[in-house]
């Protein structure tokens, strides 16, 4: 049992050295979404971390063996939907995103319940997902006209 603990801590301390991608790319402004005054703060703190290359890295993404979810987590987030590429889709991909991202909302799915337990700011009041999930669907309707 000794000896099973240390080899555990010795693997826990040679995995901290593995290598993660925790870049946030440089983007092009003219790429960004443009958001209303009243939808900005509500992506920004709730969406951001996983679905923009604005990341704010927490302490706990850079302790294997949750920084290989996490880092994870946010390129799957992005390669799904990147706000900071937002100009370079199509319509009808814009379309589809922000259906999508009605859908989730409206299912409590987004933010994800682990994401909100450390970031509590993330967990949007039933105003902030009305305004949200207002602002996606007339988006939506326009793009696809």
């Amino acid at each position: 049992m000794k000896k099973a603990l240390i080899a555990l801590i010795i693997v826990l301390i040679i995995i901290q050295f593995i290598p993660l991608n925790r870049d946030n790319p440089a983007s092009n402004p003219t790429s960004e979404i443009k958001l209303k005054p009243e939808v900005k703060p509500i992506i920004e703190k709730a969406c951001y971390d996983c679905h923009s290359n604005n990341t704010n890295w927490p302490w706990y993404s850079f302790v294997a063996p949750v920084s290989f979810f996490v880092v994870n987590h946010v390129q799957e987030g992005r390669d799904e939907l990147n706000f900071s590429i937002w100009q370079e889709y199509s319509q009808k991909r814009k379309s589809r995103k922000l259906k999508e991202l009605v859908e989730e909302v409206e299912e409590g799915e987004m933010p994800l319940p682990p994401y909100i337990i450390t970031h509590s700011e993330a967990d949007l009041t039933e105003e902030e997902i009305g305004t949200l999930i207002k602002w996606a669907k007339s988006d939506s309707l326009y793009i696809s006209n």
